[in-house]
């Protein structure tokens, strides 16, 4: 009986190699892109949880009283607003008033409305990123939510014509990007008692030429009116600068 000799061949060290070093290449120039479309797709979601979570605490309030919070003047502290909602959300920390000056022995809040804030990074930047973001905006009440979005509120409730904002840190003020119009957004309570997207038409950071939301502006307030944008347009998390 004759046996019949297979011959068996094998990859060599340097095609094992070779395969290796072009599975690396490919990997490099496209996990990059892969984790970036999968935050995009987070802050998306995001957003319109954040949207629904405060419509739905305002209408709370509205099936409660049988009244819509406003900007009537009803309001007459720092906070209040803050302190009346608080009941609405499913919240695991309060973190409060977060105004204080530069020579404030303490910091308050989460994200402290003062300078050394700003020096340290643990402020937002604005939409393109150039420079730190006005935080008057987003001092009078602040508290995360158990799912650890962060909220904001301005409501200085002095007059009847200071504006009632509620912003929303989709991902947590300590993910990054934390830039206003792409993990940070606005929303303002109209004088009717309607929550609007901030950058709609008719609300305060609507702007013709984009001023608030733009990759070349540099307002310090630049990303304050892409609320409406990122809820609309499909792209928008895609095109972020």
């Amino acid at each position: 009986m004759k046996l019949k000799v297979l011959d068996k061949t094998a990859f060599t060290l340097a095609e094992v190699l070779i395969t290796l070093g072009i599975i690396g290449v490919v990997a490099a120039l496209t996990l990059p892109a892969l984790i970036q479309n999968n935050r995009n797709k987070e802050l998306q979601t995001g957003l319109k949880k954040a949207y629904s979570v405060i419509s739905q605490a305002l209408d709370m309030y509205q099936a409660e009283t049988g009244e819509r919070l406003k900007p009537d003047g009803s309001l007459t502290e720092h906070g209040q607003l803050g302190t009346i909602l608080q009941k609405y959300f499913n919240i695991i920390k309060i973190c409060g008033y977060a105004y204080s000056s530069d020579n404030a022995a303490d910091s308050r809040g989460c994200i402290p409305n003062d300078s050394t804030s700003r020096k340290e990074g643990s402020a937002y930047k604005t939409f393109n990123g150039s420079t730190f973001i006005n935080l008057d905006k987003f001092d009078d009440s602040q508290f995360i939510l158990n799912d650890g979005m962060l909220l904001m509120i301005e409501n200085q409730a002095q007059a009847t014509t200071d504006p009632l904002y509620i912003s929303v840190d989709v991902n947590g003020y300590k993910k990054r990007p934390n830039r206003l119009g792409q993990d940070l957004f606005l929303f303002q309570i109209d004088s009717k008692g309607k929550l609007l997207p901030m950058g709609v038409p008719n609300s305060d950071y609507y702007d013709a030429n984009d001023a608030y939301c733009s990759a070349s502006s540099s307002n310090n307030m630049n990303g304050a009116g892409c609320t409406y944008k990122a809820l609309i347009e499909k792209d928008f998390f895609q095109k972020m600068p």
